[in-house]
């Protein structure tokens, strides 16, 4: 017998294998069964865990792994497992019912935003995680923002960790209130902390069962991890004769309650539900009889309409709720049919986006697509249309994250990857060779502001074109990584320090390149300055082929009002062209003849590189008033022309305010050390925001929460070991302190080591990118000396 069940494992592995191979390559594709989705959420909030769990209930997996012995399938760079965090987005096709879900699990640590950047781009719906004894933290409002960045509508929330010791269904749902993320959450399954009521008195935490209000059933998971699903009576006088439940538990009498106030709620958003509910028989127990077959379709239109946030919760890790999660992001979460106005034809003319760009030692150059139109098919050739380059399609593969399988076709709405193409990059928009390629532009992803730099120093001179080269390689895999020669020294800039950690690891390991890394430093900025920025004028005089052009280029320039907001794509500052129109980064243009790709072109040089200080410009806001070259000339001459005059004018200005990146703290501390906590941060030029006594209060805005009407909220006791620590006023809630502070980045960078010797090894903190700020005189002197500009 103990021969036969690893065969019998092999058999069960192989059958697997082939039902996913005939899915991926079956003609009977409908793309209204796909969900193309996301797992975003605060770094250690079980994104990666729920993703096996995931993986382990649709049977891809016989065991699940954990995120604690490197064993997981998603996080499998060495690095990954090294460090127990996720650094790069990992894509799996999932099969559950008669759903396929593109499942993209994304980093959680804001150094890695790229990642989440570009998923949110291509994905149609998200499943946002929290951790229950946490709440809402820093980083779940970014990943929260970067969807709303990209209009993915759709989201579920999934309030994880139940099982852990002060975790609070009811004090979660309040957050999503407090910290404005959605102002109708609506809670689809309460928790079961235990099938014993006396576990409620004593206050002993986990989480045994789910209460599915949809569905009206019990789910119950025993000891080994196994479920049970129970239906529940329409009738409360039924509730006394429950075999899988005490007549006496607590929960018994809430059900109802619970129920009424979700189609209630869900009514408010569905005329026809409201009608429903209203023509029920009076009785305290009508609503029970509403079956989900007439519930979900409204609960599904309320949720692509963004109208409520769906609540579910559980333990992925104890792999309590993954099976709700799976069946309401199939029920729930858009189609790529329902995110589009019209439908495309099934030979409507291929479209599709490259959001992601990989480098495999054995396969070479991976480009993730999402198809938007058409059918992509092997051996084909298709246009690159954002830079104008024929491309040849080796390979399509379907990736499970670093298990591939081929596949012939890619048809509308799915997740691939391509094999072969050698110039695309992230962001980029790909089509059939006989389509027109501006018309048929996608929307780029924006990668996130570098923030701090190290200097790369090849250890001989010979490992000089190996360094560049695997930085440029580098730079392609992750378009957050920005390269820079200055003064003959190779500078990286990433977004931040635990970035530039795993860039200078993954050039080690995966590029074998010999080099040392410099000191880091952050990444500041240089405004515009108080002259005359006319006083440069507008011509330029060359030669070529003896014989002398003058070019003219008029520029209006001006800082960026307070209130106004610069452009990502030009790296915080507003470009327009002579008609008042947005200026397109030089990357994104085809035709390498036109004259405003060329002015793009040299505006970019100059703004990437101060004629003053040499860092780069931010928070200009330029128009290009009128240009003028003569006709015998190349337009290529336009781009030197419009640097060096730009540059001319920058330099007239003078010296302008320089900025420097901040972040925003949390740090959690005993109240004994927080005078010192405080007064270190002041030190390091830090402003503390708020003082709270507990870990999940305090706000860094003065925003006011959402308002509890219309939403329902349950009761305390619903989660036992937190209701016993909140109402006993007792130590840990006195001795607990939490700040909320700002800092400059470039004094926050051994933090770490900082807040270990000030609070003897007990303090906690995370940081968020709070973005650039202007610094005082005093500090602008320190900074000019640190970059060699003043003595």
């Amino acid at each position: 017998m103990p021969t036969l069940l690893p065969q019998a494992r092999r058999l069960g592995h192989a059958a697997r294998w082939v039902r996913r191979r005939w899915f991926a390559t079956s003609p009977s594709h409908d793309p209204s069964q796909l969900r193309n989705m996301a797992l975003v959420a605060h770094i250690d909030s079980g994104k990666t865990t729920l993703t096996e769990s995931i993986l382990l209930q649709s049977n891809y997996l016989s065991a699940a792994g954990t995120v604690d012995t490197g064993s997981t399938t998603t996080d499998f760079l060495p690095a990954e497992r090294e460090r127990g965090i996720t650094i790069q987005s990992a894509s799996i096709p999932v099969k559950w019912q008669n759903w396929t879900f593109n499942l993209i699990d994304t980093p959680g640590h804001a150094d890695f935003g790229m990642e989440v950047e570009s998923a949110s781009r291509v994905v149609d719906g998200a499943v946002v995680l929290i951790d229950s004894v946490e709440g809402v933290e820093a980083q779940t409002k970014g990943v929260w923002r970067q969807l709303d960045r990209y209009g993915v509508r759709s989201r579920i929330m999934f309030l994880n960790k139940l099982d852990r010791a002060g975790a609070s269904f009811g004090s979660s749902l309040s957050s999503l209130l407090t910290n404005r993320l959605h102002p109708k959450p609506m809670a689809l399954a309460l928790p079961i902390a235990s099938f014993e009521p006396q576990d409620y008195v004593h206050g002993e935490p986990g989480v045994q069962g789910l209460v599915d209000l949809v569905n009206w059933e019990i789910w119950k998971w025993n000891a080994e991890g196994e479920s049970s699903r129970h239906k529940l009576p329409q009738n409360e006088a039924d509730f006394k004769n429950l075999d899988f439940i005490p007549a006496i538990h607590p929960i018994l009498p809430h059900l109802i309650p619970a129920r009424t106030a979700l189609l209630e709620n869900l009514s408010m958003f569905s005329e026809d539900l409201m009608e429903t509910l209203l023509n029920l028989p009076s009785g305290p127990s009508a609503y029970t009889t509403v079956p989900a077959s007439q519930i979900m379709p409204h609960l599904r239109a309320a949720t692509l309409r963004n109208d409520i946030l769906p609540v579910l919760c559980g333990s992925a890790f104890k792999h309590i709720g993954t099976e709700l999660v799976m069946n309401y992001v199939g029920e729930l979460l858009p189609s790529p049919v329902d995110v589009i106005e019209t439908v495309p034809a099934p030979n409507a003319p291929l479209r599709m986006l490259a959001w992601k760009v990989g480098w495999d030692k054995r396969k070479g150059w991976m480009t993730f697509v999402r198809v938007y139109s058409g059918t992509l098919t092997k051996q084909s050739t298709i246009l690159n249309s954002t830079r104008n380059q024929r491309e040849k399609v080796s390979k399509l593969l379907l990736l499970y994250a670093s298990q591939t399988e081929e596949v012939y076709t890619l048809p509308f709405g799915s997740v691939g990857v391509i094999l072969g193409l050698k110039y695309t990059r992230t962001g980029d928009t790909l089509v059939a060779l006989n389509r027109g390629s501006d018309e048929s532009a996608l929307r780029d992803i924006v990668p996130p502001p570098a923030v701090m730099s190290a200097s790369i120093i090849p250890q001989s001179h010979a490992d000089l074109a190996p360094v560049q080269e695997a930085l440029q390689s580098l730079a392609r895999t992750d378009p957050s990584v920005r390269l820079e020669t200055h003064e003959g020294q190779l500078l990286v800039h990433g977004l931040g320090s635990l970035h530039l950690e795993i860039v200078e690891s993954r050039l080690k390991d995966e590029w074998n390149v010999n080099f040392e890394f410099g000191k880091r430093r952050v990444s500041y900025r240089e405004g515009l300055g108080s002259g005359d920025t006319t006083f440069g004028g507008s011509i330029w005089s060359t030669e070529i082929a003896g014989k002398r052009v003058t070019v003219s280029v008029r520029f209006r320039i001006r800082s960026l009002e307070e209130d106004e907001d610069g452009d990502p794509l030009w790296d915080g500052n507003v470009v327009l062209d002579p008609n008042g129109k947005p200026l397109r980064s030089p990357e994104t243009y085809t035709d390498q003849a036109d004259s405003m790709s060329n002015l793009a072109s040299g505006i970019s040089n100059t703004l990437s590189n101060s004629p003053n200080t040499f860092l780069p410009l931010s928070r200009l806001h330029i128009q290009i008033r009128d240009y003028d070259v003569p006709a015998d000339a190349p337009v290529s001459i336009l781009a030197g022309a419009s640097a060096v005059i730009l540059r001319q004018c920058i330099r007239e200005a003078g010296l302008g305010p320089l900025m420097e990146p901040y972040i925003r703290l949390k740090i959690n501390v005993h109240e004994d050390v927080l005078g010192k906590i405080v007064k270190d941060l002041t030190e390091h030029g830090g402003e503390v925001l708020d003082l709270a006594t507990d870990s999940s209060s305090g706000s860094e805005d003065a925003l006011e929460a959402y308002s509890e009407d219309g939403v329902y909220i349950p009761p305390k006791w619903l989660s036992p070991s937190s209701n016993l620590s909140s109402g006993s006023n007792s130590t840990s809630s006195k001795f607990k302190r939490s700040v909320q502070a700002v800092a400059p980045l470039s004094q926050m960078l051994d933090y770490s080591n900082r807040l270990r010797a000030l609070s003897g090894g007990h303090g906690t903190f995370e940081m968020t990118n709070a973005g650039f700020r202007e610094v005082s005189s005093a500090r602008k002197m320190q900074i000019l000396r640190e970059i060699g500009r003043a003595t």
